[in-house]
């Protein structure tokens, strides 16, 4: 299975982030899957990308030749394959249509939004690849909160909640993304309007 995973660029960011998602590309590559990634050196990106190598799975970077043109960050070298698309927006197509499903690890405004995309077009049953938040460090129990807050005022269908699952527990985890898809729900049971 070739499994996209989002997250942070900054190198900034506590250690502990970075150990566990490195111990979770291991874990990915080990489990004979391969990784769809952002291209990144830095940060979660990177450390996704290590683990996985150092388990020996395969690796798909996928950076925007301005990264390197502008030297935005930092690009993971050790890619079995890159594709260098012009833009985001190409960029994010690229890696959802090479990918069979999403794990989405602590990041910023960019990993929001791809985790809003694919969510919003599984909604819209676009796909039906799964969606796993890890929640490493309880960084995700605010967005989770939103999303809740969000149903209770009738914004959201609470059938959202079987689009994705929100864990801190890797077995869990690659229990939830190695399961049988379930292709029950139709997009006016996910959606009104």
């Amino acid at each position: 299975m070739r499994i996209c995973v989002y997250g942070a660029a900054s190198p900034t960011i506590d250690p502990e982030y970075i150990k566990l998602t490195e111990i979770m590309g291991e874990e990915l590559a080990k489990r004979g899957h391969s990784l769809v990634f952002g291209g990144g050196a830095s940060g979660l990106m990177g450390a996704a990308a290590r683990g996985v190598r150092k388990g020996g799975g395969s690796i798909l970077g996928v950076i925007p030749k301005f990264f390197d043109d502008e030297n935005i960050e930092a690009i993971y070298t050790e890619c079995n394959e890159m594709l260098t698309p012009d833009t985001m927006r190409e960029r994010k197509q690229l890696m959802e249509d090479n990918a069979d499903a999403f794990i989405i690890t602590p990041g910023g405004i960019g990993t929001y939004e791809e985790f809003f995309e694919i969510l919003t077009l599984k909604q819209l049953c676009r796909h039906n690849k799964p969606i796993a938040i890890y929640n490493i460090m309880n960084y995700y129990d605010g967005l989770n909160e939103v999303i809740q807050q969000a149903m209770q005022k009738n914004f959201i269908r609470e059938n959202c909640n079987s689009l994705f699952i929100t864990t801190d527990n890797l077995d869990e985890l690659f229990a939830y993304i190695e399961a049988p898809v379930d292709n029950t729900l139709t997009v006016k049971q996910l959606k009104d309007g």
